[in-house]
């Protein structure tokens, strides 16, 4: 079992940064495929970004690649989401989410199936 808690989210900017952490529990962490989705009012969840478990692979969605990036601390049990130039567009309930499967095609780890446990979010609100 893995608890997931989301931070760092908050009200910015367009133009602005924020760094989301995700902090998991659990001696198994590094084991874990880690994926970031986000939901915006009235739409359905989206996925955002992935990463394997060393951190030498990740998959980011074509609306965020250039401005965002995933990065893992397995020491610190801890995922981050770098958001950069965010748009009100952005704006969403991001969450983090631990996979068990192994890191596969860019198709699979953007599936929302394909992950096993979640966090309970993070509000991010953008303003023009």
């Amino acid at each position: 079992q893995v608890q997931l808690v989301e931070s760092g989210g908050g009200l910015v900017q367009a133009g602005d940064s924020l760094r989301l952490s995700c902090a998991a529990s659990g001696r198994t962490f590094s084991s874990y495929v880690m994926g970031w989705f986000r939901q915006a009012p009235g739409k359905e969840r989206e996925f955002v970004a992935a990463i394997n478990w060393n951190g030498a692979d990740t998959y980011l969605a074509d609306s965020v690649k250039g401005r965002f990036t995933i990065s893992r601390d397995n020491a610190k049990n801890t995922v981050y989401l770098q958001m950069n130039s965010l748009k009100p567009g952005d704006t969403a309930v991001y969450y983090c989410a631990a996979s068990r499967s192994a890191w596969s095609t860019p198709l699979m780890v953007s599936s929302q199936n394909k992950y096993d446990y979640w966090g309970q979010g993070t509000q991010v609100t953008v303003s023009s």
